[in-house]
C-alpha cells in the first residue's frame, strides 16, 4: 500500500487497510460535521459542576475536574447518559438529585442560549453553511455520493435538533431519510442500534462500513464489527486550523480508530486509498 501525499496531517494506524467493498458510510454529527454546538463542554461542565456535593478537602477545581472525565469519557453517546452519571456521582456524595431527564433538559436549556445566535445566524444567512461545518465536510461527502455510497447519520444529540441543524447546514440532501438521533426514552436508540440496523436491512457484514467520528462510540462499534473508523480529532474551536484537538486524538487512538484526520482537506486521497481508485 502506497502512502499518497497528503497535504495535512494524517495519521495511518497499523490497522488500516484498502477497503474497495465499503457500500455504507455512518457519520457522527457534533464535532464531526457539525460545529453549531462548539463550546458544549463549556456549558455541562459548570452545570455538573455547581450542583455536585463537595466532599472534604476537596476543591472547586477537583470537581470540575471529575465533571469533565465523567463527561468526556461517555461522549459520543445520547447526552441522558452523562446526566444518568451525574446522578448517580451526586447520590454517592449523600445528595438527593434530580432525575436525569430533568438535568438533560436543564442543559439543552442552556445550551440552547449559546448557539442561539448561531441558529439564528444561519437561518437567516448571515452565517455561511461551511463557517459552521467541519473544514471540507461537503467536498467529502460530495466524494463518497459519487462513488454511489449510501450514508448514514447518528447522533448523541436528541433528533429533532439533529434533523434541523442538518437542515440548516445544508446536510440533509446527503442522508435522505437516514438521520438518526437521541430519544426521550433512550433504550430506543443507540449508535450501536444504527449499525445493527444498517447491517441488517442491507444484509451486508461489518467489512462494508465506514465511519467517521469524533467520539470513541461510533469508532468502537465500527470496530467491534469488523469495519473501517476514521477518528476525526477536529479543532472545533479553529475550524480549518488543520491541527489536531490533543484530547480527541489522544482519547481516540485508544479505542481503535484504523486512521485519525484532523478534517477532510485530505479527503479525496484517503478515499482513494480506501477505495483503491
Amino acid at each position: 500500500m502506497s502512502t499518497p501525499n497528503f497535504s495535512g496531517q494524517v495519521i495511518l494506524r497499523p490497522s488500516f487497510e484498502p477497503r474497495p467493498e465499503i457500500t455504507h458510510v455512518l457519520f457522527d454529527f457534533d464535532g464531526t460535521l457539525s460545529i453549531i454546538r462548539q463550546g458544549w463542554p463549556e456549558i455541562m461542565v459548570p452545570m455538573f459542576t455547581e450542583v455536585l456535593p463537595a466532599l472534604p478537602g476537596e476543591s472547586h477545581e477537583d470537581r470540575q475536574k471529575l465533571a469533565y472525565d465523567d463527561i468526556m469519557r461517555l461522549n459520543g453517546k445520547q447526552t441522558i447518559y452523562q446526566m444518568m452519571q451525574l446522578a448517580d456521582r451526586i447520590r454517592e456524595r449523600g445528595g438527593e438529585p434530580q432525575e436525569p431527564l430533568w438535568y438533560k433538559h436543564e442543559y439543552l436549556r442552556r445550551l440552547n442560549l449559546k448557539i442561539a445566535e448561531r441558529v439564528d445566524g444561519l437561518d437567516s444567512g448571515q452565517i455561511q453553511q461551511d463557517d459552521l461545518t467541519v473544514f471540507g465536510s461537503r467536498a467529502l461527502l460530495d466524494n463518497l455520493k459519487a462513488r454511489g455510497l449510501t450514508l448514514y447519520l447518528a447522533s448523541g444529540t436528541d433528533e429533532p435538533f439533529v434533523k434541523r441543524e442538518a437542515e440548516l447546514l445544508g446536510l440533509t440532501k446527503y442522508f435522505g431519510q437516514h438521520i438518526y438521533g437521541a430519544q426521550d426514552d433512550f433504550k430506543n436508540f443507540s449508535k450501536k442500534m444504527v449499525i445493527d440496523r444498517i447491517l441488517s436491512e442491507n444484509a451486508i457484514d461489518g467489512t462494508k462500513l465506514l465511519s467517521f467520528g469524533d467520539g470513541y462510540v461510533e469508532i468502537q462499534n465500527t470496530k467491534d464489527v469488523g469495519g473501517l473508523a476514521i477518528a476525526v480529532a477536529s479543532d472545533e474551536a479553529n475550524n480549518g486550523s488543520g491541527q489536531m484537538d490533543e484530547w480527541k486524538l489522544e482519547r481516540l487512538s485508544g479505542v481503535g480508530a484504523d486512521a485519525v484526520i484532523p478534517d477532510y482537506r485530505d479527503a479525496g486521497p484517503l478515499l482513494e486509498l480506501i477505495f483503491g481508485r
